[in-house]
């Protein structure tokens, strides 16, 4: 295997674990529902997307092509995350989830 590719390879993995690693600990650690579904959309899709994108370039520098599945499962955590993650913020606005005292912007009171 050609070693730019490993290089890459390894630095995507390192980045998409680092990006996991934070959405989880924000996850564990942030204070309030809003905050806490912010931490883990925004870094676990990088996450996981550096994680599948390295996947790719494995297995295309193996010489077994592009594989369609993990472009197909970028695109669809891509598109579906931010989606459902306005879903649910949404749903908690409507149903008046307290915040912490220190949170700015409350667009429900207007």
């Amino acid at each position: 295997m050609n070693p730019y590719a490993e290089y890459a390879i390894c630095l995507l993995l390192l980045i998409g674990g680092a990006f996991t690693l934070v959405g989880a600990i924000g996850l564990a650690r942030l204070p309030d529902f809003f905050t806490r579904l912010h931490g883990p959309t925004k870094a676990t899709t990088v996450g996981v997307g550096a994680i599948v994108i390295s996947s790719v370039i494995y297995f295309s520098t193996l010489g077994q092509g592009i594989g369609i599945e993990e472009i197909l499962i970028t695109a669809f955590l891509f598109m579906t995350a931010p989606v459902s993650a306005n879903f649910l913020a949404k749903a908690a606005m409507h149903l008046k989830v307290k915040t912490t005292e220190n949170s700015r912007g409350q667009p429900w009171d207007q």
